[in-house]
């Protein structure tokens, strides 16, 4: 049983989202992006960002909690790709605080996600993930995903170009 309990995020969540988002971010791409687009990496940029995607439950968010601290948020809804039939869900974004990296919020927030997808009536899932994100790679293929091989493709974080591949799975 785990100690965190997920629930629908709210206003007054979207301060610490963008924390959390910052700082999972500048953890999972140190390494991979230049220390002055990690220094970018700021919650001030994200705030807005969260609260409207939770005023207007696009993508709908879920945080994870531990007592009263929000340590981790998945935003999930229909996939944006093109061309993807419209039972095809996405997770928009999943982050965790990086002191709890392997406690199971992922897990738990991942499994959220998919109640919520299946709620909407997706029977299958993508997310994108970058090349040199071992971590997130392997979280994700742990979690059943696969790896879209013909999706590759190069994507601009603040300049800076990076290898991206569209994993898949099926909600059930």
């Amino acid at each position: 049983m785990s100690d965190y309990e997920v629930r629908p995020a709210t206003m007054r969540d979207a301060k610490a989202i963008a924390e959390i988002h910052a700082a999972a971010a500048h953890a999972a791409y140190e390494g991979i992006l230049p220390d002055e687009q990690l220094r970018a990496l700021a919650p001030a940029t994200r705030e807005a960002k969260w609260r409207e995607a939770i005023e207007f439950s696009e993508p709908q968010v879920q945080v994870a909690v531990l007592g009263n601290e929000v340590v981790g948020f998945v935003g999930y809804d229909r996939s944006r790709d093109p061309k993807t039939p419209s039972t095809a869900g996405e997770i928009w974004a999943i982050y965790v605080l990086p002191a709890h990296w392997d406690k199971g919020v992922g897990v738990a927030l991942w499994d959220a996600a998919r109640d919520g997808l299946e709620e909407e009536g997706c029977t299958s899932v993508t997310i994108w993930v970058p090349l040199r994100n071992e971590r997130a790679m392997r979280f994700h293929e742990l979690a059943g995903f696969k790896r879209q091989m013909t999706t590759a493709k190069t994507t601009s974080i603040g300049g800076i170009k990076i290898e991206e591949i569209r994993l898949k799975r099926s909600i059930n």
